[in-house]
């Protein structure tokens, strides 16, 4: 994905943004840090359709034997002041 600079999206936007629909996208860059992503709106359809990692170990189809036994829990802090 190529880097632009916010000043230069601006000035070429339709290309910019027929680039993005041709799977072309491009990172805006504001003071040299990547700002914004412009991508096509498929390709934003389809990530916005990616399951999360958390919902994927949730549903995630394990048996007992599947997952390595735990040992003993640590403690986050100590109480014993």
């Amino acid at each position: 994905m190529k880097e632009i600079q916010l000043k230069d999206a601006k000035a070429t936007l339709s290309a910019v943004v027929d680039e993005a629909v041709k799977g072309h996208g491009a990172i805006i860059t504001r003071h040299g840090a990547p700002t914004a992503v412009v991508i096509s709106f498929d390709e934003y359809e389809r990530l916005k359709k990616v399951p999360s990692f958390g919902w994927l170990l949730a549903h995630a189809p394990l048996e007992e034997a599947d997952l390595p036994a735990r040992g003993q829990a640590r403690a986050l802090r100590d109480d014993s002041f």
